[in-house]
This record gives C-alpha cells, sequence and structure tokens, in this order.
C-alpha cells in the first residue's frame, strides 16, 4: 500500500502542480487585479456564501461512498443508480434553500441574485464531479481520478485566458465572465466523469427507490454533519466580515482577507491531494486488519515537511509576496497572510488525522471536534472583526485551526493507541525550530544577482530559505529519498 501511496500521490502532485498553480497566480489572480478588490470582494463573498450550504448537495454522500466502494467494490453496480437521482433531487433541495436564505435573511437582490444562481450551479456541478470521482478513487484507480481533478482547472484556464487576453470583446473585463467561465468547465468535466462511472458500474437506467434513498441518507448523515461543521469554521469569516461591517466596508475587508487566503488555498489543495489517496488507502488497510501505524507516519512526514517550510517562509516574507501578486495596497494583506499561512500547518495535520479517524469511522468524536472548532470561530470573529476587520478573522481561522488539528491528533492516540515515538517528535520539532531559524538568519544577508530587479531582490533570499529549509529535512531524515525509493521498488 506505501508503494501504490507514493506512486499515485507522485502523479496526482505532478499534474495539480503543472496546472493549478497557473490557475491561481495566473489566472484567479488576473482576475482579481483586473476587476479590482471591491468587485472581486463581491465575487468573494457570494461565493462563500454558496459554499455554506455546500453540505444540502451531498449530505455527506460522497464520503460514505468513497469509504464504502473501497471497502466492498461490487456496490458500485448497485448502488450508483439510485444515488444519482438523489445527488439531482438535493441540488434542487439546495438551490431553493440557499436562494431562500440569500433574499429572506441575508436581504440579497439585483447583482447578487444574478451571480449566485451561477454559483450556485457550479456548487452543484463541483459536488457532482467529486461524487462520481469517489466511484473513481474507491476502485483504487487513481491515476484516472488524478486527470479528473485537473480537468476542470485546466478548462478554465483556456477560456479565462482567451477572455483576459484574447481582446474578443471591447469591454473590460467583468467578474460574471470568470464565473461563466467556472460553469462551462464544470460542465464538460461533469460530462467526462459520468462517462466513465457508467461505463465502469454496468449502468442502465435511472431508479427512483425512496427506501433507498432513505437508506443511503441514513448513513451518510454523520459524514453529512463533519462536512456542514467544517464547511462553516472553513468558509464563514468573509461573510462575517460583509455581515458584521457591512457590504462596502465588509467587500473591501472580504478582498483583503482573500488576497491572502488564495495562497493558503493553494496550498491546501496539496493536503487535499493526500486525503483523496488516504481515504481509500486507510478504508482498505482497516477492512483488511493492517496496521495504519507506517502509512500514517509516512504520509505525516511528508506533508508536515512542506507545510512548514511553505508556512515559515511565507510568514517572514508576507510583504514581499503580496507585492509581487497584487497591484492594490497590500499593507493590511501582509499581516493576514501571515497569520493564515501559519494555519497551513494545522490544516494539514486534520487533513491527515481526521482522514485517518474518517476512515475508522469515528465520525461522532470528529462531528463533536468540529461543533467546538465552528463556536470558536464564531465567537472569535464577532469579538475580533469590528475592532480588527480582516486581520480579526484571519486570528479566528488560525485558532480554529490550530484546536482542531490537536484535537484529532489526541483522538487518532486514544483510538488507534500507538506507542509514542518521542524520537520522531523531537526530530519534527527540531525540524520546525530549524526552519523558522534558518529563514529567519535568510533575511539577515544580502545577496546580490547581476540583472535581478530591485523589488525582485528578496528572490534571491527566499529561495535560499527554501534550499537550506529541504537539506535540514533531508540530515534529519525527514525526507530520506533511499527508503523512500525502496518502497516504490517493493512489488507491493
Amino acid at each position: 500500500m506505501q508503494r501504490k501511496f507514493l506512486t499515485n500521490l507522485g502523479l496526482l502532485l505532478f499534474l495539480n502542480l503543472l496546472i493549478k498553480p497557473f490557475w491561481i497566480f495566473g489566472i484567479d489572480r488576473t482576475v482579481q487585479n483586473t476587476v479590482g478588490v471591491e468587485d472581486y470582494g463581491f465575487y468573494f463573498v457570494i461565493f462563500n456564501f454558496s459554499f455554506l450550504f455546500n453540505i444540502l448537495l451531498d449530505l455527506g454522500i460522497t464520503n460514505f461512498n468513497n469509504r464504502n466502494i473501497a471497502q466492498h467494490n461490487h456496490l458500485l453496480n448497485k448502488h450508483f443508480s439510485g444515488i444519482l437521482v438523489l445527488k439531482f433531487m438535493l441540488g434542487i433541495l439546495y438551490i431553493l434553500i440557499t436562494y431562500l436564505i440569500a433574499v429572506f435573511i441575508m436581504g440579497y437582490s439585483g447583482d447578487q441574485l444574478y451571480l449566485l444562481a451561477f454559483l450556485a450551479f457550479n456548487q452543484f456541478l463541483s459536488s457532482f464531479i467529486l461524487y462520481l470521482r469517489s466511484n473513481i478513487s474507491g476502485l483504487l484507480l487513481f491515476k484516472t481520478d488524478s486527470l479528473l481533478s485537473i480537468l476542470d482547472r485546466l478548462l478554465m484556464i483556456l477560456f479565462c485566458s482567451v477572455l483576459l487576453w484574447g481582446q474578443l470583446a471591447e469591454t473590460p473585463f467583468r467578474i460574471e465572465w470568470f464565473v461563466y467561465s467556472q460553469t462551462a468547465a464544470y460542465v464538460f468535466t461533469a460530462v467526462i466523469a459520468l462517462a466513465i462511472v457508467i461505463r465502469k458500474s454496468a449502468f442502465r437506467k435511472l431508479k427512483w427507490h425512496w427506501p433507498f434513498f432513505l437508506m443511503i441518507v441514513k448513513k451518510s448523515m454523520p459524514f453529512a454533519l463533519m462536512v456542514l461543521l467544517m464547511t462553516l469554521y472553513n468558509r464563514l469569516d468573509p461573510v462575517m466580515l460583509e455581515g458584521i461591517l457591512g457590504e462596502s466596508l465588509g467587500n473591501k475587508q472580504a478582498g483583503i482577507y482573500a488576497h491572502g487566503y488564495r495562497l493558503l488555498d493553494a496550498a491546501t489543495m496539496i493536503s487535499f491531494l493526500f486525503s483523496v489517496l488516504l481515504i481509500p488507502i486507510f478504508s482498505k488497510m482497516i477492512k483488511q486488519k493492517e496496521s495504519v501505524e507506517e502509512m500514517l507516519k509516512l504520509s505525516y512526514t511528508l506533508i508536515i515537511t512542506v507545510a512548514t517550510i511553505v508556512a515559515v517562509t511565507s510568514f517572514f516574507y508576507s510583504k514581499e509576496m503580496m507585492n509581487l501578486l497584487y497591484d492594490a495596497d497590500t499593507t493590511q494583506s501582509a499581516p493576514v497572510f501571515q497569520l493564515l499561512m501559519l494555519g497551513f500547518v494545522a490544516i494539514s495535520t486534520t487533513y491527515i488525522f481526521g482522514t485517518l479517524l474518517t476512515a475508522n469511522g469515528n465520525l461522532k468524536e470528529l462531528n463533536i471536534i468540529a461543533s467546538i472548532s465552528l463556536i470558536i470561530n464564531l465567537v472569535v470573529n464577532l469579538v475580533l472583526i469590528p475592532r480588527f476587520l480582516a486581520y480579526g478573522s484571519a486570528v479566528s481561522s488560525l485558532s480554529t485551526q490550530i484546536f482542531a488539528a490537536l484535537a484529532q491528533v489526541i483522538l487518532v492516540q486514544r483510538v488507534f493507541k500507538f506507542k509514542v515515538n518521542y524520537r520522531y517528535l523531537l526530530t519534527l520539532f527540531s525540524f520546525i525550530g530549524g526552519v523558522v531559524l534558518l529563514t529567519w538568519a535568510s533575511r539577515q544577508i544580502t545577496i546580490s544577482i547581476p540583472g535581478l530587479p530591485d523589488q525582485l531582490a528578496w528572490l534571491s533570499n527566499f529561495t535560499l530559505a527554501l534550499v537550506i529549509s529541504l537539506f535540514l529535512a533531508i540530515i534529519l531524515k525527514l525526507l530520506h529519498f533511499r527508503a523512500l525509493i525502496g518502497i516504490l521498488r517493493r512489488d507491493s
């Protein structure tokens, strides 16, 4: 299983790092710079609002299905037709409830409701694609799933590139065009994924069967509650900024928050890719009563090494990175970015330990942790946003992520009763302290490269910090290439 994990992780990371950085830094960033902070903040608020009720699209079916298909492959043929009908029913319910809340509670109207219509439809398509992919990864067809994971972003890059730089329209680029591009890309990806799953499932016709719907929903509800709670405490910040500060100031502060959040969202995709592979792998190992300790250690060591380097270097070079990415004033964005990126270490931890707990069926405990996390997020936001604006939301996000990570680590130790590896923990904390010290030191020296513009001179120091941090990981054997090669050479 370790060999399968590493080979497919390599492919998944390669494809996503090939496509998604250009999407984030080439397209998404350009769109924000083109339309401005306030217009992008307007989109960012509506987008996050549409995300809050995403759970109604799925009710935990995707996570349940991924775990279930990984443990019982034959259930794909039995369940696919019925779940397909259920997904469409949930899509209608989601759009209806989202619009009712938008109109009667949030007071949305006009342009807000128009944009919400497309964003809500996009949420349905995204959820539908994830469900289809859960069948593919549940069958351990990781190569096919890897290609599907980048298809929507690849298409968005093509569509947005034409709209941004193709000079096809006389009017300036509008935020609505960005949303339309997402819709077209999701539709195409959904059709391709659906065709693949239909072929694997020997699908014949749609089945309307209420007892089956109720059975699936009942089994999925613990997953649904967990996803809902996690979505709320991860996506509530921009909505609360707009709700507490008012539309004008709230949209501007949401735009500032989005400056910092973009890179966190990009980095989090790496952790998410780990979980995509680990859910079916952990589920199968637990079903076959295999020890998961080595797989947990391998996956966590890889992700925490990357997360630590990314978080620490981003913290020390926050101003330079924000100025490089955005045309607008980033005085407020840099401190927000610092706090959000520190949270990347905690988020990466939850993606590994939370995935193991999900695969093991510890959903009640995970839901308790998520409930407390949501309360922390709400309280800290309510206290800090009026005084510290977007920075207060960043504090709330970091506090929430740290609590969730620590709670899940403790829970894993209690459930699986792993022997505490004090040597490993000492190595890990030594690495974190070393990266902090080395990155700080990299800012204290002057490196001059002929021909490099003054505004980019910091890139030399930044690169040095990355390189020496990687060397430290190798020296401490957190990145042990000989051991990794040994795993890859195994037959199974």
